[in-house]
């Protein structure tokens, strides 16, 4: 097949029409040795895949990509240059350059951003599977033959994981906040006196506490004496770090507090 110039005519989504006892060409990049030589002893007992190439790093897996045309590319996430989402990023290329070559990622993390950037351009042909299911070869290879054809596949923990992260977030008292007291409540969280925060943002200081007393009025901290200022203040930056995680892309997010937050 490795001889082999000319394409089949498209199907939907620009992918060659699956054939009867055709093999699924695949494309494999994983930097550890170990892990690598696993996965294909794995699929070499599917008779349906074939291992076209075998990758340690990004820059080796996309020369081959372009040699040698595979149906699928299966990916570490993190690999050489700089191992950071190499996988997520040729995937990313691949829609662009390629988008009929389906791709699946295979990660150690349960990271739902990861699995959002991945499904960033659609969901067609895309797959995200813990390196757990490597041993497992009908889900590996079921996962395979379904971004062949265009579809997609999550792993069902990662859908846990985003069902409950949804649902915290619909919970969360600081989707209540607006972006400048999230601002506020970041400097708070930093340990910053209402004097700095003012200074900071060029309020006065009176504009500071009356932001700050509408931020734990949105927190449900208004059941704190009014001399309990203290109080209220941790229970505000224990909220912040307890869901930060929660806030959407680009909102500031603050590093745990070096000092009891203090007035």
């Amino acid at each position: 097949m490795t001889g082999q110039t000319d394409d089949p005519p498209a199907g939907p989504l620009g992918r060659p029409p699956s054939r009867t006892g055709e093999r699924i060409r695949v494309a494999l990049a994983e930097d550890s040795y170990i892990v690598r030589v696993g996965i294909e002893h794995v699929l070499a007992a599917a008779p349906e895949v074939e291992i076209v190439a075998s990758c340690r790093d990004m820059d080796t897996l996309l020369d081959a990509v372009e040699r040698l045309a595979p149906a699928v590319v299966l990916t570490d996430i993190k690999m050489p240059p700089t191992e950071t989402d190499e996988g997520i990023r040729i995937a990313g290329q691949l829609r662009q350059s390629r988008p009929q070559i389906g791709v699946v990622v295979l990660s150690q993390y349960a990271e739902p951003r990861y699995v959002l950037r991945l499904l960033d351009g659609g969901f067609e042909g895309r797959a995200y599977l813990l390196k757990e299911r490597v041993h497992n070869r009908g889900e590996l290879v079921s996962a395979i033959r379904a971004v062949a054809e265009g579809d997609s596949v999550i792993d069902p923990k990662v859908v846990a994981i985003l069902v409950q992260a949804r649902t915290r977030a619909e919970r969360s008292a600081l989707t209540r906040l607006t972006p400048r007291e999230l601002e506020l409540l970041t400097a708070v969280a930093e340990g910053k006196s209402n004097a700095a925060i003012a200074e900071i943002y060029t309020l006065s200081k009176r504009a500071v506490e009356k932001h700050i007393t509408g931020i734990f009025l949105k927190l449900g901290l208004t059941h704190e004496a009014e001399s309990d200022e203290v109080s209220k203040r941790v229970m505000a930056v224990l909220t912040f770090l307890s869901d930060r995680d929660l806030l959407p892309e680009g909102e500031p997010a603050a590093p745990p507090p070096s000092r009891s937050p203090s007035l």
